[in-house]
């Protein structure tokens, strides 16, 4: 029985034997205090510092794994990459470096999101090959084409939760590349 009595008196919010108003009071404009430091951190700790909205939602942060690469020669290699998206609303900054024994390239892009239409530049810094982005992207699919002087390569990128998978086609010495990335 003084077991139930002490249950009951701490579900109201009081011990047993203190029945003060001021300690009632006092619990009353605590109780909200508490919920609302609560709901702030959950605010704080729980959303990102950016919204990510559009086709490049899901990518910000670092990732790696690896791959084969595909020469024009026929040859395929395995390769590791890392990869580091920055995404602020609409603008997209990426680096993607892959690395097998024998080859190796370093993609820089910065794009624009307009809706479902994707623009921007691009460079590959071993080469020194400078181009443009054009595409399309959304749902966690980004598919664009990087063009420069001579050269057109596909790049599509499907992003699901912290798994990634980047294709890359061209018809030059570099074929195209698979990679599978994680963060």
């Amino acid at each position: 029985m003084a077991l139930q009595q002490a249950f009951l008196a701490v579900d109201a919010g009081k011990h047993r034997g203190n029945d003060d108003g001021a300690h009632r009071a006092q619990l009353r404009y605590r109780r909200p205090i508490i919920a609302a430091a609560v709901l702030f951190l959950a605010a704080m700790f729980g959303a990102p510092a950016h919204a990510q909205y559009g086709p490049f939602a899901g990518l910000t942060g670092r990732w790696s794994g690896g791959g084969t690469v595909s020469l024009d020669d026929g040859s395929t290699e395995r390769i590791r990459c890392r990869a580091a998206y920055a995404v602020a609303g609409p603008r997209l900054a990426m680096t993607l470096l892959c690395a097998s024994d024998s080859y190796r390239f370093e993609l820089q892009a910065n794009a624009v999101a307009e809706g479902a239409d994707i623009s921007g530049t691009w460079s590959e810094a071993s080469r020194g090959v400078t181009g443009t982005l054009q595409g399309r992207g959304g749902g966690g699919n980004i598919d664009v084409t990087a063009s420069a002087a001579g050269f057109d390569a596909r790049i599509s990128l499907t992003t699901r939760g912290n798994r990634q998978s980047v294709v890359l086609r061209a018809d030059s010495q570099f074929r195209g590349a698979t990679i599978n990335l994680t963060r």
